[in-house]
């Protein structure tokens, strides 16, 4: 893990300054503490920022070239099937000078072109000059594990792991983008290739760019194909999904420094530390973070995992004041993020940076073998599709346009609501689920200025279009294509990678390995979601390893007590933030309308915590980022 950046002028002749460099490398620091490194060609700029996992001496240092210098990388991330990759290399006349997957990326450049991240298996984002061709290739994993954002100017591009490297540029504008901020709002985070800036974006998973003379290119290399579906029994299926996870895990606990796990007790970084302790030779470190709310504390289910396997296993009580976090992360976060899970995620790294540099962890269970409550609500009302769509709008028509009397009424709002989301097409509806502010709530929300520049906006349009491109009809498979493409990468690994690159923390994640998700995706859907069982199949690929009571509970997720803390310690911060003439002056919502929702939630009993949350942080991203107010930095 570590942090890249640099700057390609359009004109040859000027000159990139090596003070420049430094100062957006700086920003960058916590995502490689271990050292730093600058190279300059004329216009041309890459710096990086290094942790060191794998070859820990400093010739291994970046940016890296190949023998001639004519190709160099900055590069963020793990090749994880670098030592085969090496062997293929030296075979075809690539010859070495350290024993580092950075180095890979260079000759496999020089190899195979553009191609050359398609014999990638890890996870990455890097930058290549190519000298010869004066040529700028970009790349980014297939889930988007990895960050990468970049600037298009006048006269320049700029590119880094984090938005804060860019904004180092003093000509690079900082300008909310209102489609972006409608975008967070209806989703709760930020989809690429947006960025909550105007100017900067994301680029997307799974895509290269290559900047040539002034001209942009951008390609996608891979997609997650869930047909054609496999002919395998469940014996067979169970078989194969052993085999990949230990070889996913295995590939994953190669490193030149210490090692541990997150373990929350959960199926999915269960069956991660199960193949660990198989694997390793020692006791394997893991850690858990809880709150004292116990509907939020799993702690009990991963000390079990941990007698069990004889883990050397450490606890955390998130007790740190939330008020006192918030400001940190959003600095790291950079936009606008609204899953609270933030919160104890950026604790439990804090505290596993303390005794391991490397964590592995179960992202992208939930994901690949359906594991979230909502891919069984959606495949119930995807049933009730079989009403024409026409009749099921002119019942939402007519239920809307009942005496308000009616709709004031409690039962009958909830009843109206599920109309309305019968009346949807699938994509659409789906997006509704994870949904804080549905569409009409924002409009209830805006002032109708900002409404008027959000007008073309459609975050639920995303889900739609991935709904409608997917090469599947099955309406599970559906589902997690769309929180593939959207929820896993635009939040989840967001979520992680800045909680944890915060602490100078590398996180793997098995279960995002291409490979493995690959088989899984053309698995027939009924071995992810067996009737009301969701993630059957890894279930089972455990299933006597561990008690059944951690496989057959509940679902209780990595979240945050969001409603309790804004009744509590939370309180005075999100009336002062919420209800100040600076976010008043914005002009984005209704003050009354804002204030209602803090008076039911705080007074009345009702819960708003979720949106709420969002609404803060979107105030304090404002006053950090946009107006430059001081902020309480890690």
């Amino acid at each position: 893990m570590c942090g890249i950046c640099g700057t390609v002028y359009f004109d040859e002749h000027r000159q990139v300054r090596e003070k420049d460099l430094i100062r957006m490398s700086d920003t960058l620091f916590h995502r490689g503490p271990d050292g730093s490194g600058v190279w300059i060609d004329n216009n041309v700029g890459l710096a990086h920022r290094r942790l060191a996992i794998i070859d820990l001496r400093e010739h291994a240092n970046q940016p890296m070239s190949n023998e001639d210098g004519s190709v160099w990388v900055t590069f963020n991330g793990e090749i994880y099937n670098f030592q085969e990759l090496r062997q293929v290399l030296q075979q075809k006349g690539h010859r070495f000078r350290t024993t580092s997957d950075t180095e890979v990326i260079v000759h496999a450049y020089e190899e195979y072109g553009r191609a050359c991240v398609e014999h990638f298996r890890g996870m990455f984002a890097f930058a290549i000059w190519d000298r010869r061709q004066r040529k700028l290739f970009l790349a980014r994993d297939r889930v988007g594990k990895k960050p990468l954002y970049y600037h298009v100017g006048p006269d320049r591009f700029v590119f880094g792991s984090e938005i804060k490297a860019l904004l180092a540029d003093p000509d690079i504008p900082r300008e909310p983008d209102p489609v972006a901020i409608d975008h967070f709002l209806g989703l709760q985070y930020i989809p690429a290739p947006l960025t909550a800036f105007r100017g900067i974006y994301k680029l997307p998973a799974a895509h290269w760019l290559e900047l040539h003379r002034g001209r942009l290119e951008m390609g996608q290399y891979w997609k997650l194909r869930y047909v054609p579906k496999r002919m395998i029994s469940i014996p067979d299926a169970l078989e194969e999904l052993q085999s990949q996870m230990a070889e996913a895990v295995r590939l994953r606990m190669i490193s030149d420094v210490p090692l541990g796990a997150f373990l929350s007790g959960g199926v999915d970084s269960t069956a991660v530390v199960i193949a660990m302790a198989k694997e390793a030779t020692s006791a394997v470190k893991t850690f858990c973070a809880g709150f004292d709310d116990g509907a939020f504390d799993e702690r009990e289910f991963a000390k079990i995992v941990a007698q069990r396997y004889g883990l050397e296993h450490t606890e955390l009580l998130v007790k740190a004041p939330v008020h006192d976090i918030l400001p940190r992360l959003v600095w790291h976060y950079d936009e606008p993020f609204g899953d609270s899970s933030a919160v104890p995620s950026f604790a439990i790294a804090q505290l596993t940076r303390e005794h391991v540099t490397v964590v592995l962890n179960g992202d992208g269970g939930d994901e690949n073998f359906a594991g979230y409550d909502r891919y069984v609500t959606d495949r119930f009302v995807r049933n009730l599709d079989v009403l024409p769509l026409s009749i099921r709008r002119i019942a939402d028509k007519a239920v809307h346009a009942l005496p308000d009397s009616w709709q004031r009424a409690q039962p009958f709002r909830k009843l109206a609501r599920w109309v309305h989301v019968l009346a949807q097409r699938p994509g659409r509806r789906y997006a509704r689920w994870g949904a804080h502010f549905q569409a009409e709530d924002r409009t209830w929300l805006y002032t109708s200025d900002f409404q008027g520049t959000v007008t073309h906006s459609d975050p639920e349009g995303l889900f739609e279009r991935v709904f409608e491109e997917s090469d599947t009809k099955d309406c599970t498979d559906e589902a997690l294509a769309a929180d593939v493409n959207l929820y896993l990468t635009d939040d989840l690994l967001v979520k992680m990678d800045r909680a944890t690159m915060a602490h100078s923390l590398e996180t793997r994640s098995p279960l995002l390995d291409h490979v493995l998700m690959e088989f899984v995706a053309t698995l027939p859907s009924h071995m992810k979601l067996s009737g009301g069982t969701k993630k059957f199949l890894l279930k089972e690929s455990i299933r006597g390893q561990v008690p059944d009571l951690l496989l057959d509970r509940p679902k209780m997720g990595f979240c945050a007590p969001l409603e309790g803390w804004f009744r509590t310690e939370l309180r005075e911060m999100v009336h002062d933030v919420l209800l100040s003439s600076r976010a008043k002056q914005r002009g984005y919502f209704q003050q009354d309308r804002v204030e209602g929702l803090l008076h039911k939630h705080c007074a009345e009993g009702d819960d708003h915590g979720a949106q709420l949350w969002d609404l803060l942080v979107l105030e304090l991203w404002h006053q950090t980022f946009i107006d430059g107010l001081p902020n309480h930095l890690s």
